[in-house]
């Protein structure tokens, strides 16, 4: 029994005791009650009534929001009892391709990846891109070290295979080739994001 249903209890019994002495008990003993008391008695009678409205409202809410928060699985301070929308794992929101930084590692081989960089993808990455761990310096397109240094794989693979996406909006609009996703073949692309990833994040 929680807390709320002895609050409940108590203000359920007092007012079924003054009503049952009020109308049994008093006036068998005082035939003209309430008389001269009738003030007091309205006074009384009022709070009482307005004593278990506001103990049901308070109590009694409380006590069906945890009955019904039992019945479903959601407890005090979860995501969803909190408002807070639940997040997947290794960092997959909806939000991490925008806002940067995942503890999730990209599937693929780095050092297959920067063979990729150097030479597989045609154009050939570094023939635009400036990335240190690659050697390369050119600014056709944006500098790689500063500009994945907080993002993760999924915006580092977007931005390859559609850099036009609205995740990738201003990054890399209108210059990146728009054929690598059909160029390079998953596994390639899976070693490139992961050398990508590897070297502007270490």
């Amino acid at each position: 029994m929680s807390r709320n249903d002895v609050i409940l209890g108590v203000f359920a019994a007092l007012l079924v005791v003054f009503s049952l002495v009020v109308a049994l008990v008093i006036p068998r003993r005082n035939p003209g009650f309430p008389g001269r008391n009738l003030r007091f008695f309205l006074i009384l009678s009022g709070l009482l009534i307005v004593g278990m409205l506001a103990a049901v409202e308070v109590a009694g809410e409380s006590h069906d929001f945890a009955a019904h928060a039992e019945e479903t699985g959601v407890t005090e301070g979860s995501p969803t009892a909190t408002g807070e929308a639940p997040t997947g794992t290794g960092g997959e929101t909806g939000e991490t391709g925008q806002t940067g930084e995942t503890s999730e590692q990209p599937q693929g081989d780095p050092a297959a990846g920067e063979e990729v960089f150097i030479s597989v993808a045609n154009p050939a990455c570094g023939t635009c891109h400036t990335l240190a761990e690659a050697g390369t310096n050119q600014t056709l397109g944006p500098n790689l070290d500063e500009g994945l240094a907080d993002k993760d794989a999924a915006f580092i693979h977007q931005s390859i295979v559609d850099p036009d996406a609205e995740i990738t909006s201003g990054f890399a609009d209108n210059l990146m080739p728009e054929d690598y996703g059909e160029t390079l073949t998953e596994q390639q692309l899976n070693d490139l994001v992961a050398f990508l990833f590897e070297a502007t994040h270490n």
